[in-house]
Protein backbone atom coordinates (compact mmCIF):
# COMPACT_ATOMS: atom_id res chain seq x y z
CA UNK A 1 0.00 0.00 0.00
CA UNK A 2 1.38 3.40 -1.22
CA UNK A 3 0.93 7.05 0.34
CA UNK A 4 -1.34 7.64 -2.32
CA UNK A 5 -3.86 4.51 -1.29
CA UNK A 6 -4.42 6.06 2.14
CA UNK A 7 -4.48 9.73 1.28
CA UNK A 8 -7.02 8.59 -1.19
CA UNK A 9 -8.75 6.65 1.47
CA UNK A 10 -9.07 9.46 4.17
CA UNK A 11 -10.22 12.05 1.56
CA UNK A 12 -12.75 9.53 0.34
CA UNK A 13 -13.96 8.85 4.07
CA UNK A 14 -14.13 5.38 3.47
CA UNK A 15 -13.64 4.53 6.94
CA UNK A 16 -14.49 0.89 7.33
CA UNK A 17 -11.91 0.21 9.77
CA UNK A 18 -12.39 2.64 12.28
CA UNK A 19 -14.32 1.94 15.74
CA UNK A 20 -16.98 4.26 16.95
CA UNK A 21 -15.15 3.00 20.84
CA UNK A 22 -12.21 1.78 22.15
CA UNK A 23 -11.21 -1.78 21.15
CA UNK A 24 -12.27 -4.23 23.72
CA UNK A 25 -8.89 -6.47 23.48
CA UNK A 26 -7.03 -3.17 24.32
CA UNK A 27 -9.50 -2.46 27.39
CA UNK A 28 -8.93 -6.40 28.24
CA UNK A 29 -5.11 -5.78 28.92
CA UNK A 30 -4.72 -2.12 29.98
CA UNK A 31 -4.33 -3.08 33.07
CA UNK A 32 -2.01 -5.72 32.86
CA UNK A 33 0.47 -3.36 30.71
CA UNK A 34 3.43 -1.93 31.88
CA UNK A 35 3.84 1.18 34.16
CA UNK A 36 5.77 3.62 31.99
CA UNK A 37 4.89 7.13 31.22
CA UNK A 38 4.84 7.02 27.18
CA UNK A 39 2.70 4.68 24.44
CA UNK A 40 3.56 4.29 20.61
CA UNK A 41 0.40 4.30 18.31
CA UNK A 42 2.00 4.21 14.91
CA UNK A 43 -0.46 3.87 12.30
CA UNK A 44 -2.78 5.72 14.55
CA UNK A 45 -5.65 7.61 12.52
CA UNK A 46 -8.19 9.25 14.81
CA UNK A 47 -8.90 5.97 16.78
CA UNK A 48 -10.66 6.17 20.08
CA UNK A 49 -8.07 4.03 21.59
CA UNK A 50 -5.85 6.70 21.68
CA UNK A 51 -8.34 8.23 24.56
CA UNK A 52 -8.52 5.01 26.72
CA UNK A 53 -4.36 4.75 26.42
CA UNK A 54 -4.37 8.66 27.44
CA UNK A 55 -5.87 7.45 30.52
CA UNK A 56 -2.36 6.07 31.48
CA UNK A 57 0.07 7.78 29.26
CA UNK A 58 1.30 10.15 27.02
CA UNK A 59 0.52 9.78 23.14
CA UNK A 60 2.75 9.62 20.42
CA UNK A 61 1.36 8.88 17.09
CA UNK A 62 2.51 8.87 14.03
CA UNK A 63 -0.17 8.56 10.93
CA UNK A 64 0.14 9.79 7.42
CA UNK A 65 -2.93 11.77 6.78
CA UNK A 66 -3.42 15.13 7.68
CA UNK A 67 -7.19 14.42 7.56
CA UNK A 68 -6.68 12.28 10.11
CA UNK A 69 -5.11 14.53 12.40
CA UNK A 70 -7.14 17.06 12.27
CA UNK A 71 -9.95 15.31 12.47
CA UNK A 72 -8.82 13.70 16.27
CA UNK A 73 -8.38 17.19 17.48
CA UNK A 74 -11.48 18.46 16.06
CA UNK A 75 -13.50 15.72 17.42
CA UNK A 76 -11.91 15.93 20.82
CA UNK A 77 -12.62 19.55 20.97
CA UNK A 78 -8.80 20.04 21.23
CA UNK A 79 -7.18 23.46 20.14
CA UNK A 80 -4.19 22.94 18.19
CA UNK A 81 -1.61 24.80 16.10
CA UNK A 82 0.61 22.36 13.86
CA UNK A 83 4.14 22.98 13.54
CA UNK A 84 6.26 22.02 10.82
CA UNK A 85 9.21 19.84 12.42
CA UNK A 86 11.81 18.63 9.15
CA UNK A 87 9.56 16.55 7.02
CA UNK A 88 7.00 16.30 9.39
CA UNK A 89 3.92 18.11 10.89
CA UNK A 90 3.42 17.44 14.86
CA UNK A 91 0.03 18.20 16.36
CA UNK A 92 0.19 18.26 20.31
CA UNK A 93 -2.24 19.14 22.81
CA UNK A 94 -2.78 18.04 26.04
CA UNK A 95 -0.85 14.35 26.66
CA UNK A 96 -1.40 13.92 22.96
CA UNK A 97 1.22 13.98 20.34
CA UNK A 98 0.60 12.89 16.54
CA UNK A 99 3.26 12.86 13.93
CA UNK A 100 2.14 13.66 10.58
CA UNK A 101 3.96 12.08 7.73
CA UNK A 102 5.88 9.00 6.49
CA UNK A 103 5.73 6.40 9.42
CA UNK A 104 8.82 4.74 7.65
CA UNK A 105 10.90 8.23 8.20
CA UNK A 106 9.93 8.95 11.75
CA UNK A 107 12.77 10.11 13.94
CA UNK A 108 13.69 8.80 17.00
CA UNK A 109 13.50 12.20 18.76
CA UNK A 110 9.73 11.51 18.07
CA UNK A 111 9.31 8.53 20.14
CA UNK A 112 11.95 9.36 22.59
CA UNK A 113 10.91 8.24 26.33
CA UNK A 114 8.09 5.74 25.12
CA UNK A 115 8.64 2.02 25.84
CA UNK A 116 5.53 0.79 25.02
CA UNK A 117 3.61 0.36 21.56
CA UNK A 118 0.16 -0.12 21.00
CA UNK A 119 -0.94 -1.67 17.39
CA UNK A 120 -4.25 -2.16 16.77
CA UNK A 121 -4.25 -2.06 13.15
CA UNK A 122 -0.85 -1.24 11.58
CA UNK A 123 0.97 -4.09 11.30
CA UNK A 124 -2.21 -5.62 9.47
CA UNK A 125 -2.69 -2.98 6.88
CA UNK A 126 0.76 -3.97 5.80
CA UNK A 127 0.95 -5.89 2.67
CA UNK A 128 3.50 -9.03 3.39
CA UNK A 129 6.49 -7.58 1.72
CA UNK A 130 6.56 -4.19 3.76
CA UNK A 131 5.58 -6.20 7.63
CA UNK A 132 9.09 -7.04 7.91
CA UNK A 133 10.23 -3.11 7.03
CA UNK A 134 7.78 -2.02 9.82
CA UNK A 135 9.16 -4.20 12.23
CA UNK A 136 12.46 -3.55 11.51
CA UNK A 137 11.76 0.39 12.23
CA UNK A 138 10.07 -0.75 15.44
CA UNK A 139 13.54 -2.03 16.80
CA UNK A 140 14.89 0.92 14.91
CA UNK A 141 12.80 3.49 17.19
CA UNK A 142 12.63 1.73 20.33
CA UNK A 143 15.71 -0.88 20.61
CA UNK A 144 13.94 -2.24 23.96
CA UNK A 145 10.40 -1.93 24.48
CA UNK A 146 6.89 -4.02 25.26
CA UNK A 147 4.31 -3.96 22.18
CA UNK A 148 0.59 -5.02 22.37
CA UNK A 149 -0.32 -6.16 19.16
CA UNK A 150 -3.66 -7.06 17.64
CA UNK A 151 -3.70 -9.23 14.43
CA UNK A 152 -6.49 -10.63 12.45
CA UNK A 153 -6.60 -14.26 10.96
CA UNK A 154 -8.82 -15.23 7.70
CA UNK A 155 -8.32 -17.89 5.39
CA UNK A 156 -5.74 -16.82 2.81
CA UNK A 157 -7.28 -16.44 -0.70
CA UNK A 158 -11.28 -15.47 0.71
CA UNK A 159 -10.52 -11.65 0.85
CA UNK A 160 -7.75 -9.46 -0.48
CA UNK A 161 -6.29 -6.89 2.43
CA UNK A 162 -6.11 -4.41 3.76
CA UNK A 163 -6.64 -5.75 6.62
CA UNK A 164 -4.68 -8.63 6.02
CA UNK A 165 -4.24 -11.88 7.52
CA UNK A 166 -1.49 -12.24 9.77
CA UNK A 167 -0.69 -15.90 11.11
CA UNK A 168 0.40 -16.64 14.20
CA UNK A 169 3.31 -18.49 12.62
CA UNK A 170 4.10 -15.12 10.92
CA UNK A 171 4.08 -13.75 14.32
CA UNK A 172 6.49 -15.61 15.50
CA UNK A 173 8.50 -14.76 12.96
CA UNK A 174 8.68 -11.66 12.54
CA UNK A 175 9.55 -11.27 16.42
CA UNK A 176 11.82 -14.38 16.83
CA UNK A 177 14.01 -11.78 18.60
CA UNK A 178 11.62 -11.08 21.39
CA UNK A 179 9.17 -13.02 24.27
CA UNK A 180 5.64 -13.57 22.59
CA UNK A 181 2.82 -13.94 25.16
CA UNK A 182 -0.85 -14.97 23.62
CA UNK A 183 -3.02 -12.49 25.27
CA UNK A 184 -6.75 -12.43 23.84
CA UNK A 185 -8.95 -14.01 21.55
CA UNK A 186 -11.80 -12.64 19.82
CA UNK A 187 -13.97 -14.67 17.68
CA UNK A 188 -15.71 -11.74 14.79
CA UNK A 189 -16.72 -14.82 12.40
CA UNK A 190 -20.36 -13.85 10.58
CA UNK A 191 -19.66 -10.19 12.48
CA UNK A 192 -17.31 -8.56 10.42
CA UNK A 193 -14.58 -6.08 10.93
CA UNK A 194 -15.06 -2.82 12.36
CA UNK A 195 -17.38 -1.26 10.02
CA UNK A 196 -17.22 -3.86 7.34
CA UNK A 197 -18.64 -7.14 6.67
CA UNK A 198 -16.36 -9.57 5.89
CA UNK A 199 -17.85 -12.85 3.19
CA UNK A 200 -14.61 -15.29 4.66
CA UNK A 201 -15.53 -18.67 6.31
CA UNK A 202 -13.68 -17.61 10.02
CA UNK A 203 -12.42 -14.07 11.56
CA UNK A 204 -10.17 -14.39 14.20
CA UNK A 205 -9.29 -10.88 16.05
CA UNK A 206 -5.73 -12.06 18.60
CA UNK A 207 -3.88 -9.90 20.93
CA UNK A 208 0.05 -10.32 21.75
CA UNK A 209 2.10 -8.97 24.22
CA UNK A 210 5.37 -8.65 22.95
CA UNK A 211 8.77 -7.76 24.68
CA UNK A 212 12.12 -7.16 23.43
Amino acid sequence: MDANFWHQVWQQDQLGFQLSEAHPLLRAQLAALPAVSCVFVPLCGKSPDLHVLAQQYQVVGAELSQIACRDFFAEAQLSVSPLDVGAFTLWQANQYQLWQGDFFELPPQAVQGCQLIYDRAALIALPAAMRQHYVQKLRQLLPKASLLLISLEYPEGEKQGPPFTVAEAEIEQLFEFADINLCGIRNLTGQGFARRKFATSQLVEKSWLITW
